[in-house]
């Protein structure tokens, strides 16, 4: 065998003169139920501004997907169709149009449930006792199983389209806040942090209905973690650090789209007027609470680094384990507590008697619905939110994202 040459180095002037290594474009989609809609809107208008400045066969213009809750799915949808270009992102956001409630999600039935707002309750209380969740979320996996095409992830990493996909979701039983890896090369993640690990594994339904269990609608999953058996749920709780599995996975540029609520101000005047909070109300704020954003707390984190890593002279920022990262977030312009109380009503009736009840269809207790409302008004809503979001943002976006879109990590 001949003997192999080694490639001499550049001089400093080849360097210079060489074009910068592409950086590598990762997506973060953070959690919210229904709300995540909002994200397949902004994405499509995403995929239309691309393809004002790409070429006639426009590429994917992500390489590290990541994902929590709802997000998680919408991550892996795209996955899934990265094979197809700016194309999957049309796909998402046709996805989310066809879905609906009982797609997702159903109340424990009953004999009398058409009838009787009481044997409802019963239904739901057995479901609590039995399963520690309201609702069956068992039509969910059914419909990820016909929406997603599990084997066209690994092809699209082996293939050089993707770089890394992260699912990530929360074990009840140890309290540790796992994210699940899905690479290119396939090696152990040697990421470990107090409270936090990650892991290697094929990204997989049970997956994507551990990390989106919505604690005490959805039941718990088992996963097989770290040599044993623990039960998850979503994985919105505890989440202190959105970003940070990006930034390990290789991004250099991070887009992030959250579903936060900008200003509830409008909805809580009321319930103050009216006293005492209504269940729905207790329920919403609990709500959001799990879904609390840390996003724009992650991002603040980033920047103070980028900006410290800019005071150091390059010899010694060269020899840090730091690189910087840029990072632009997306979130809702308007309320989706008043969309989804204005929407409401749409519910299956089952699911609105459980809510009247609850008083989660008026004022600030509407936050509940606006996470378990997967019917047709609510979803457009909140794609074409995301759609006049992305519109009034689109030099900035089209700047943040040209480099990627243009020239694809092969």
């Amino acid at each position: 065998m001949d003997p192999v040459t080694p490639t001499p180095p550049k001089s400093a002037l080849e360097q210079a003169l060489s074009p910068p290594p592409q950086p590598v474009m990762g997506l973060v989609l953070m959690g919210g139920g229904a709300r995540t809609a909002y994200q397949a809107g902004a994405l499509q208008a995403i995929g239309q501004l691309l393809r004002r400045t790409a070429g006639p066969s426009p590429a994917f213009p992500f390489q590290v997907l990541a994902g929590t809750s709802a997000g998680a799915l919408n991550a892996t949808f795209l996955a899934s169709k990265a094979l197809d270009g700016l194309a999957g992102l049309d796909d998402l956001a046709h996805f989310w149009t066809r879905i609906r409630t009982e797609a997702v999600y159903r109340l424990p039935q009953t004999p009398l449930d058409k009838f009787s707002r009481w044997a409802t309750a019963v239904g739901l209380l057995r479901s609590v006792r039995a399963h520690a969740a309201a609702m069956d979320s068992l039509a969910l996996v059914n419909t990820l199983h016909q929406a997603i095409a599990l084997e066209r992830i690994d092809t699209a990493l082996h293939s050089g389209v993707l770089q890394a996909l992260a699912v990530t979701a929360s074990s009840y039983s140890s309290g540790v806040h796992w994210t699940f890896c899905q690479t290119r090369d396939g090696q152990p993640i040697p990421w470990s942090r107090p409270g936090r690990r990650a892991e290697q594994q094929p990204i997989t339904i049970e997956h994507l209905m551990a990390s989106s269990a919505i604690p005490f609608i959805f039941p718990s999953t088992p996963l097989w973690v770290d040599g044993g058996m623990e039960y998850f749920g979503d994985g919105s709780m505890r989440q202190i650090s959105p970003l940070s599995s990006a930034v390990h996975l290789g991004a250099d540029r991070i887009l992030a789209i959250g579903v936060s609520q900008p200003q509830r101000a409008s909805l809580v005047a009321p319930a103050r007027a009216t006293g005492r909070p209504s269940l729905g109300t207790i329920a919403g704020h609990a709500m959001a609470s799990v879904f609390h954003d840390t996003l724009e707390a992650d991002v603040e984190q980033i920047s103070r680094i980028n900006q410290a890593l800019d005071s150091l002279p390059e010899a010694v920022r060269a020899s840090l384990p730091l690189r910087p990262v840029k990072v632009l977030t997306l979130q809702p312009s308007a309320s989706l507590d008043a969309l989804a109380q204005a929407h409401a009503h749409t519910l299956p009736r089952p699911i609105l008697r459980v809510l009247e009840g609850l008083g989660a269809l008026r004022g600030s207790g509407a936050a509940l619905a606006s996470y378990l409302l997967f019917e047709p008004a609510f979803i457009a809503a909140l794609m074409a939110l995301g759609q006049v979001d992305v519109q009034a943002r689109a030099d900035d976006i089209l700047a943040f994202l040209a480099p990627a879109g243009a020239h694809p990590v092969r």
